[in-house]
């Protein structure tokens, strides 16, 4: 079997994987939530307030901000900025809207992860806590060899999008817009992964920290610098997107209904691809969380699907659909080259602010993902697999900056799809227990008190 025999493999299975089935299952997993749940997304302020509080004396390796930003670090990647462009371009401007809409519903289903990922977390005899949906799977439905598979299938996928996908877009970027030498870049990456990562999820936590908060910030701050310049777009671009994701005459061209249904597939799948709600790889980290009470943790980690879709991917949209209206020579253009295209036309800062994120997107991505391979790695095979696992995820990422990666994009693609299964199961299937834990501590107040109290 030839590379393009398996990449062509692994295309087919991804378009499947990814389809409507996949689509309805994490889809419909959201609403079911949001309404089993009593819609908590209306707590996201008190979950924003909580993400910045200490819960001083309580038990976990990071504190909940520290969580969170890890988290937001393997979130938010090249497809809060191409995927959102590659939605737009297959699917219109009304694929934005979608995509934010499954941010809002997606933000119950990330709110569950992280209640049961606290619930059913184990203490290691050296005081570290674990977590994630292989516990969830073992401890709460005794389906030891399902997260088994799900450990498995997060540790591969950890190789792929965690690592040589992210280090071949930051050799890509630095070459093609200033010729540097994707050895030379990937040598950078490497050391600046190694230095990171050696230090064990509190080293990943303090950087993730320091740098997420200021990297979205300042992208988002660019985005609105982009719109202001656009400004007589702007609620063009915003009309657009509303009619073109319920109106097929408004997006131009194809059969009647063409139109709609291809932007509610591609705004859901990219949504979804974008903020990981229902995947199962952020209650990992949730886990590691110095929490008083499951609930509490639950609501910061939500908070990460609201400020990746509703904030970032939204600010990305608008400013590519309202660059289309003004400069209509671009629309032709697919995902990354449109991306490239929206950013260009502005003056001074469309291009390095483009570089920015998307160099320091991929980089937290590498940090943040090589902490839930580490640990489903150890659930495998123990703890003394773990710094062999750190060396071999650096190396990795220098590998990656130098070779093609179509295949290694599409099996990763697949590994997600196929992570989210075991997943959604453990979250529909203890969807009481995580109901029961919300009214006890959300509907009947009890957020400040400690878990068994």
């Amino acid at each position: 079997m030839t590379m393009n025999n398996i990449n062509d493999f692994f295309v087919t299975m991804s378009g499947y994987l990814w389809g409507w089935p996949m689509i309805i299952l994490l889809l419909g997993t959201h609403v079911f939530l949001t309404i089993r749940l009593r819609v908590p997304q209306r707590k996201l302020w008190t979950a924003i307030k909580l993400s910045v509080t200490r819960d001083k004396e309580t038990a976990g390796d990071v504190s909940q901000f520290g969580a969170l930003a890890t988290a937001l670090a393997a979130t938010i990647g090249t497809g809060n900025i191409v995927g959102v462009a590659t939605a737009v371009a297959l699917g219109g401007p009304g694929a934005v809207l979608w995509c934010w809409l499954t941010g809002v519903f997606g933000i119950a289903t990330k709110y569950s992860e992280g209640l049961l990922a606290i619930k059913y977390r184990v203490k290691t005899a050296d005081g570290r806590m674990l977590g994630g949906p292989m516990y969830a799977l073992e401890r709460g439905l005794g389906w030891k060899w399902l997260a088994v598979l799900f450990a498995l299938l997060t540790a591969l996928a950890s190789f792929g999008i965690g690592n040589t996908v992210q280090a071949n877009a930051i050799s890509t970027i630095a070459n093609e817009s200033y010729g540097i030498s994707p050895y030379l870049t990937g040598g950078v990456i490497c050391a600046m992964s190694a230095a990171v990562l050696l230090g064990g999820v509190k080293s990943i936590a303090r950087v993730c920290s320091a740098l997420v908060p200021f990297m979205a910030l300042f992208y988002v701050l660019g985005c609105i610098y982009i719109l202001c310049v656009n400004s007589a777009y702007l609620w063009p671009a915003i009309k657009l997107i509303v009619e073109s994701a319920f109106t097929p005459q408004a997006a131009g061209g194809g059969f009647a209904g063409t139109t709609v249904i291809m932007a509610a597939r591609m705004g859901i799948a990219r949504g979804l691809f974008s903020n990981e709600s229902g995947l199962g790889s952020a209650p990992i980290v949730a886990a590691a969380a110095q929490t008083r009470n499951p609930v509490r943790q639950a609501l910061v980690s939500s908070s990460g699907t609201f400020w990746d879709t509703v904030v970032i991917c939204a600010f990305t949209g608008l400013v590519i659909v309202s660059s289309i209206i003004a400069y209509p020579d671009i629309s032709s253009a697919d995902g990354a080259a449109l991306t490239k295209a929206a950013f260009s036309k502005i003056p001074y800062v469309g291009k390095p602010l483009l570089s920015f994120g998307l160099l320091t997107f991929a980089f937290t991505t590498i940090l943040g993902w090589c902490y839930y391979g580490e640990r489903a790695v150890e659930y495998l095979k123990g703890e003394r697999w773990m710094y062999a696992y750190r060396v071999l995820y650096i190396i990795m990422v220098f590998v990656g900056s130098i070779i093609s990666l179509d295949i290694v994009w599409n099996a990763a693609d697949c590994m997600n799809a196929l992570m989210a299964i075991p997943n959604l199961i453990s979250l529909l299937l203890l969807s009481g227990v995580i109901a029961r834990e919300t009214r006890h501590y959300l509907w009947e107040d009890r957020l400040d008190h400690h878990a068994g109290h």
